[in-house]
């Protein structure tokens, strides 16, 4: 019967994630008719309706909402467990689910990636990039068993332990004639074609508040949703972006013009979910990232 009752929790799951039993049938590999059975059964032996059916979206009933909140922490804590038994403190093997908010993707993944490569080479990486939001979100569904963003206002249940203080500044091409030389007053921000990131990211909106606290208006020419877009786009032209100025460690052509008065830092953080299960793999990386942030000379936590 617990086979039954596992299996239950996911079917359940499934058609509440998707609100349909179609969907959620194909995505279980197994016909609607079974998974209505299936569902019906579960209803049965707990004695409660979970599913309104009488809309155009299936939807949870109260008791449905209730039991699924449950369903998901059961779930959560059995796939905790799995990994807890295989876990191999020696590392000779492991797997590592990092998410990270977009800007890093620049200039700390890929170092951060080769040195758990260089000295762990049997774990290996899923890594996803996503708002700081939806990394903390996945933190707390056990998606993600760590995540690099920002301290601040945080989700309830995930903890934030500091890493450096991530300083913006205006990032141009090669030196050109009539390319701003630093530093640069921010009022004279007006007078720079700017290709900057979009709305979308949170870096924009740290750069948008600048330019209104200081009066600015710089014609931005370009917007994109993707940090090696602004790179490229700036090595070809005489554009200007805004960026962590640890991007152009890593970039030669690229060359980083400081602001008058400097944007504000931020300081860049470790997630994870306050009482996950910590593998051996999330601790090494844990030292991994705190020993590679002293090695590149990072600014540390104010």
């Amino acid at each position: 019967m617990a086979a039954l009752e596992l299996r239950h929790l996911r079917y359940l799951l499934a058609v509440a994630e998707h609100g349909n039993f179609t969907r959620a049938a194909e995505e279980l590999h197994i016909s609607q008719p079974t998974l209505s059975q299936q569902i019906r059964q579960l209803e049965r032996t707990l004695g409660v309706q979970l599913l309104d059916r009488t809309g155009r979206t299936v939807r949870p009933t109260d008791s449905g909402a209730v039991y699924l909140a449950h369903a998901r922490s059961a779930l959560r804590d059995l796939a905790a467990g799995e990994r807890a038994v295989h876990d191999v403190t020696d590392l000779s093997r492991g797997h590592l689910r990092l998410g990270v908010t977009p800007t890093f993707t620049a200039y700390l993944v890929g170092p951060l990636a080769a040195e758990l490569r260089a000295r762990h080479s049997g774990v290996t990486l899923s890594l996803t990039e996503a708002t700081q939001d939806r990394v903390e979100a996945a933190l707390l569904d056990d998606v993600l068993d760590l995540g690099i963003a920002f301290t601040g206002d945080h989700h309830p249940g995930v903890t934030a332990t500091a890493l450096f203080e991530e300083t913006l500044t205006l990032v141009t091409g090669d030196r050109r004639p009539g390319a701003p030389i630093g530093p640069l007053p921010a009022d004279a921000l007006g007078d720079v074609e700017l290709a900057l990131l979009s709305g979308d990211f949170a870096t924009r909106t740290h750069i948008d508040a600048y330019i209104a606290r200081h009066r600015a208006a710089p014609p931005i020419t370009v917007e994109a949703n993707s940090v090696q877009a602004l790179t490229e786009i700036v090595q070809r032209t005489s554009l200007a972006t805004v960026l962590p100025d640890a991007v152009t460690h890593d970039h030669p052509h690229l060359t980083p013009v400081p602001l008058d008065p400097p944007l504000p830092t931020r300081t860049v953080a470790l997630l994870r979910r306050t009482d996950a299960y910590e593998s051996a793999a999330s601790r090494a990386f844990t030292r991994l990232v705190h020993d590679l942030v002293r090695g590149r000379g990072y600014a540390a936590p104010a």
